[in-house]
């Protein structure tokens, strides 16, 4: 049975019957005193403040924390600023009444160099073919030839200086210059010079440029035959570190500030933009809009399109020449005009927008960067996954009101990545594939890459199993696509970039454990027995292959020295990371193979992972530091993906664990969050990067070790710092250093591998979680750490698991509501007290020993099992 069909049973059934009694194990002896118990309510009251014993929010109190919009058209709130002559602003956020109008003068001509005029540079970039196929070329004489659609390059990235001469045929009065550059990047530090006879004499110098459009002004007019333009800095916007100017200019020509108005949509979203045209003048006035997530990176050019990454085209903004009698423009991926002109993008994922009267001088005469224009209502029609309190299936709720914003922030932050695949809007790079086109999907992230990446879908699918499970599809046409795309010698891709062969060594092992997720949440065997001979060919003939004498994955062996990683890097050899990883894998695999019935895979690979771990435990643990090695070749490090995993996979023993969480506290700790290695050998500035997802599994270590309070304070610094900076709400792809985004402009800031607070919150600090697939067997363990009450739901193929806590004096109050069909087991939390454990009044643990069948104690906690569909609710009461 498939996990759509399980789904479709449970929802068919009644709400469990509050009549039955428990099962086998605690059930005998406690069916009359949890029979028809309800679940703790109380009046409404809102989140995050002081309670007293039994008291709970109302049904739906969470719903206020939801953030996606409430419909698919969304609008922008505010403005945030203008430039220029723009009238009526604010009727862009009302509209059908005012329009606001944005207005420009003709410019005056551009002076020009006399007939005659050379250029030299001090190199030259080859040759190419532009996104639209045809040849470019990067000459010096660009800078003169009066066209501001070509430019000089120069040839030695990240080398300077660079020069650009000029020559003219007789004398010239100068008074000044003006450099216009490319978008690019442009020039920040130069110097201009002029000829004096054989010499080259300096005639200004700037600093801290970042203006396109440079008006140089010399102190004094100078006589010349040339004039010599020395760079020595230009911007690093991810696009090569180059020289590149478009056009020098004999005059110093401030430019005319273009009108411009940039709104705010509140958070990030993502679709496709509407801008609705009242009129315009009749020169075909043209619009240039750019998309940000970050106001800092909103410039005049958007902080990333599909068309820069794949050549371009769009000079960082979309374009659109409005006609006189207005029109509705609609934000789709191509040329407007004459097969060449007016490129825009189509989707973006973005939470500012700026929209400026301009044009690019490419654009000419299908625009003009000047007249007039009339805008009536701007909007965007929403494409991803719209969760509004009706679509969700399981809701968590606490005590704290930042971890209730952390939590439904990683649930936006998800939806927007679970859309459609669509050749128009995804990676550029050889990502398209017929086989997804028009499947629902999990998506990397809503501005870039837009492709599905598997380990991506390791923490993204968790998130979506709680909270959306009826698309959990989604994350199955990804896994499912990748398995189909499986090589040869068993490696299986990590996403559909580069035609399925961009090579990571770590993402396979990823699939192996999300098709263990996907079969754990959802009861799909179905898609288990399906893609077992993948899973087979994938651990017992590709990891073998780069499996050394040691019995250990080391990365070098069989072609992979060129490999990568989630954050391709530099490291080879032996590294705990994949090693620990490859024990999870393993584990999870033998998981999928016991479900199946299939005996001899399931021991196979458990004995695998055993010997792994040993291994792992023999090579990689470090003893001076009292933690496992970032890898055994090259300098010392210590990094928190390998010492995280190797404690939720079961490699570390508890004085391992605790040591190497310590040494992650001591060593990686900053205000947002903690970093993922703990010195710079790596790359530098890697002690100050964050991944939030690599901090997942360190939240899940921290919590199931026994350090909750360490768990949510990490939290806080990490979660707490990307939800109070801009964009705000959505989770970022990562922190660098400071709490910067870590690759500028082009970072994500909504990422779904970012969104394992979510998981973390309710698998671990709420503590209810599936054991066996399809949630036949659940567990409930809350490591309540700093938080007094939690609540939640989980959505399982049976119907709802219900969930709630509370802690009051020196009692704590657990209910939990079973579905049909369902058996499980609670640990309760004793914190090293002497406990009574009851059921509305009748004793199950008392005086140091169980009182009823099925009750045991171990690790500060007394467990109950066999508990079965209803309604139960367990009270501890210290007695010391």
């Amino acid at each position: 049975m498939t996990g759509r069909e399980t789904r479709g049973e449970a929802e068919s059934q009644a709400a469990p019957d509050r009549r039955a009694v428990l099962g086998a194990g605690v059930g005998g002896a406690l069916a009359a005193a949890t029979a028809g118990l309800p679940l703790v309510t109380a009046a409404p009251a809102a989140a995050g403040t002081p309670r007293t014993a039994g008291a709970l929010p109302a049904a739906g109190a969470w719903h206020r924390y939801v953030k996606a919009p409430s419909s698919r058209t969304v609008r922008p709130v505010r403005v945030v600023r203008t430039t220029g002559d723009v009238s009526a602003p604010d009727a862009l956020l009302t509209p059908g009444g005012k329009v606001t109008v944005l207005r420009r003068d003709k410019p005056p001509a551009t002076p020009r160099w006399p007939q005659g005029t050379t250029a030299e540079a001090s190199s030259t970039h080859p040759g190419n073919n532009g996104s639209d196929g045809a040849p470019r070329r990067y000459d010096a004489t660009n800078a003169v030839d009066g066209d501001l659609g070509t430019f000089w390059n120069d040839d030695t990235e990240h080398d300077f200086p660079d020069t650009l001469t000029l020559t003219t045929p007789q004398e010239q009065e100068l008074s000044g210059v003006t450099v216009l550059s490319s978008t690019d990047g442009v020039p920040t530090a130069f110097t201009v010079a002029v000829r004096a006879g054989t010499d080259w004499r300096t005639v200004a110098t700037v600093t801290g440029n970042s203006a396109v459009q440079r008006a140089v002004r010399f102190a004094a007019p100078v006589t010349t035959t040339g004039v010599r333009i020395t760079v020595t800095a230009v911007q690093d916007l991810g696009r090569g570190v180059f020289t590149r100017i478009n056009e020098v200019w004999p005059r110093a020509l401030e430019p005319v500030a273009a009108p411009s108005v940039t709104l705010d949509f509140g958070k990030v979203v993502v679709g496709y933009p509407e801008v609705a045209f009242a009129w315009a003048s009749d020169n075909l006035p043209g619009v240039r809009l750019a998309f940000s997530e970050t106001l800092q990176h909103l410039t005049d050019r958007s902080d990333f399109t599909r068309a820069d990454q794949a050549g371009g085209a769009g000079r960082g903004t979309d374009q659109y020449a409005v006609p006189a009698r207005g029109a509705r423009w609609t934000d789709t991926k191509g040329y407007g005009a004459d097969g060449d002109k007016l490129y825009a993008d189509g989707l973006h994922g973005f939470r500012y927008l700026k929209i400026t009267l301009d044009a690019l001088p490419s654009d000419a005469p299908a625009a003009q960067p000047w007249g007039a224009v009339a805008v009536d209502a701007v909007s965007l029609d929403f494409t991803a996954y719209l969760g509004t309190p009706a679509s969700y299936r399981g809701w968590f709720l606490c005590s704290d009101e930042e971890l209730n914003r952390y939590w439904y922030g990683a649930s936006y932050t998800n939806e927007l990545v679970v859309d459609t695949f669509r050749k128009d809007d995804v990676d550029p790079r050889d990502a398209f594939s017929e086989s997804l086109e028009g499947k629902l999907v999990l998506h990397d992230a809503p501005k870039r890459d837009r492709d599905p990446y598997v380990g991506d879908v390791a923490v993204a699918g968790r998130t979506l199993y709680l909270t959306h499970d009826e698309v959990a599809g989604a994350a199955r046409n990804v896994l499912a696509d990748l398995a189909e795309h499986q090589r040869a010698d068993g490696w299986i891709p990590p996403a559909s970039i580069n035609r399925y062969t961009l090579p990571l060594f770590d993402y396979p092992l990823w699939w192996v454990t999300c098709s263990w997720d996907y079969l754990l949440y959802t009861g799909d065997r179905g898609y288990a027995e399906r893609y077992f001979p993948q899973l087979v060919k994938v651990l017992d003939t590709w990891y073998p292959s780069v499996t050394d004498e040691a019995g250990l994955l080391s990365k070098g062996l069989n072609g992979t020295a060129d490999y990568g990683d989630y954050a391709f890097l530099g490291r080879t050899g032996r590294v705990t990371y994949y090693n620990v990883n490859y024990v999870q894998a393993l584990r999870d695999a033998a998981r999928i193979a016991e479900h199946l019935s299939r005996g001899a895979d399931a021991r196979r690979w458990q004995e695998r992972a055993d010997q792994v771990a040993r291994a792992v435990n023999t090579h990689l643990w470090d003893e001076s530091a009292g933690a496992y090695l970032d890898s055994a070749t090259g300098p010392v490090r210590h990094a928190q993906d390998g010492n995280a995993i190797a404690v939720t996979s079961g490699v570390a023993d508890p004085e391992q664990a605790a040591s190497a969480l310590a040494h992650l506290d001591r060593t990686t700790r900053c205000r947002y969050g903690n970093a993922f290695m703990d010195n710079d050998t790596l790359f530098g500035g890697a002690s100050q990067r964050v991944y939030a997802f690599t901090s997942y599994p360190e939240l899940v270590a921290r919590f199931e070790t026994g350090l909750a309070d360490s768990a949510v304070d990490q939290i806080r610094r990490t979660y707490g710092w990307m939800d109070g900076h801009d964009p705000g709400t959505t989770h970022w792809e990562g922190i660098g250093p400071g709490g910067s985004l870590y690759e500028g402009a082009y970072t994500s800031m909504a990422h779904g591998w970012s969104t394992g607070v979510l998981p973390a919150l309710t698998h671990q600090l709420l503590g209810a979680k599936p054991v066996s697939p399809g949630y036949a067997d659940w567990e409930v363990r809350p490591h309540p750490g700093p938080v007094t009450w939690a609540q939640g739901e989980l959505p399982t193929p049976h119907g709802v698991l219900g969930v709630e806590w509370i802690r009051s004096g020196t009692a704590f109050t657990l209910t939990v509501r079973a579905p049909r069909g369902t058996r499980g087991a609670v640990a309760l939390p004793t914190e090293g007290h002497r406990v009574s454990v009851r059921a509305d009044g009748r004793a199950l643990w008392e005086n140091g020993r169980a009182a009823a069948p099925g009750v045991r104690a171990d690790a500060g906690r007394v467990t109950l099992s066999g508990i079965t569909h209803g309604t139960h609710r367990f009270t501890v009461q210290r007695e010391d």
